[in-house]
């Protein structure tokens, strides 16, 4: 039975689903899920992330923690954590752009947040000599200083969308006709989660809504209030959501969001908006939301370029400036991906970033 056959039978019995339902099924199925059936990274995969572009992404970034770390008193023992580690590239740059800082790894607790079985077993092998600690959800972390890092999690959480329809709202559903999935629309009804949204829409625009960022937003957030830390959240999107960014990607190209069920990437633009406010409902602080170009010059990116290109020429050299320009240019990552901080109200945020 493949993705499709599945999801048809559950609309014919159950009706039609939510978006929301839809990516997690897609993403998540135990054994028909995108994430939970391989490696979808780098060039043999569907999409690239920064940390696979260059290593002065996760070193710049275990930088920044390492200073809060350190700007907060060095507590010990704290936990070094990451939310969707992928193959354990981040992390393992993390780590060594910090074995320089006098007792940060003899403090660190390292653990990974990930369900996918074909990644722990890469991540396992890139941090065999970190001994990391898997966990399935930031409701396991424990009860000690938090230093986390989430790049590109928080887009591939599943989402609802609705579209304005007078002073209602219908929710966009996925339904199927004669075996092919197809996008529909549920009943006109009032949404409490929209009620302010009435006023900066017409009818017609769609929202969306990512009710499984909170929690976790909640957990995050609280730990650090409660015992210190940092977060950083690195993701594309920007504040205040408007419009369909739900997007497919498969072998590195855009492709309908319904046409292959599990064998492509489904994402959607983070709105930054309710992160924040739920993080400072958690007594927590958080940054601006700053451009990923921004935020990596100012922590020293094009100095590291020019230290490392010294040993470089060639084709070599020409990877490292392509490898700068795709991190930091405004046409490319530079502007399209935000970075936002965590800290606690007594501490300096994250450097890099402005409260």
């Amino acid at each position: 039975m493949t993705l499709t056959d599945h999801l048809v039978a559950r609309i014919r019995q159950d009706g039609p689903m939510s978006v929301a339902d839809y990516m997690a099924e897609c993403l998540l199925h135990p054994t028909l899920g995108y994430y939970t059936t391989r490696d979808p990274l780098g060039t043999k995969g569907d999409f690239t992330t920064a940390p696979e572009i260059s290593q002065m992404f996760g070193e710049l970034i275990g930088l920044s923690l390492a200073q809060c770390w350190m700007d907060q008193g060095k507590p010990t023992p704290f936990t070094l954590c990451e939310l969707g580690p992928g193959r354990g590239t981040l992390m393992a740059d993390i780590l060594r752009a910090t074995r320089g800082v006098p007792g940060f790894h003899d403090a660190a607790r390292v653990t990974l947040v990930e369900v996918s079985p074909a990644l722990k077993q890469l991540q396992a092998e890139t941090l065999k000599d970190y001994a990391p600690t898997w966990i399935d959800s930031v409701a396991d972390l424990p009860d000690q200083p938090l230093f986390l890092v989430a790049n590109e999690f928080f887009d591939a959480l599943p989402i609802r969308q609705f579209l304005r329809d007078g002073d209602g709202w219908s929710e966009r559903l996925v339904g199927e006709r004669d075996g092919a999935l197809l996008f529909g629309r549920g009943p006109i009804g009032p949404q409490a989660a929209l009620k302010d949204r009435l006023a900066d829409t017409k009818d017609g625009d769609l929202i969306e809504l990512c009710a499984a960022a909170i929690p976790i937003l909640t957990v995050i957030a609280g730990r650090i209030a409660s015992h210190g830390g940092a977060a950083l959240i690195v993701d594309y999107g920007d504040w205040h959501s408007l419009g369909d960014t739900l997007q497919a990607l498969q072998n590195h190209e855009r492709t309908e969001p319904l046409a292959a069920p599990g064998q492509a990437d489904l994402t959607a633009h983070v709105d930054f908006e309710p992160l924040a406010e739920t993080t400072l409902a958690c007594g927590c602080r958080h940054t601006r939301v700053t451009p990923q170009g921004v935020f990596l010059e100012r922590l020293g990116i094009t100095a590291r370029a020019q230290a490392l290109s010294k040993a470089l020429s060639g084709s070599e050299l020409d990877v490292l400036i392509a490898a700068h320009r795709r991190l930091t240019h405004p046409d490319e990552m530079g502007n399209l991906f935000k970075v936002m901080g965590l800290f606690p109200a007594y501490a300096a945020p994250p450097p890099g970033l402005e409260p």
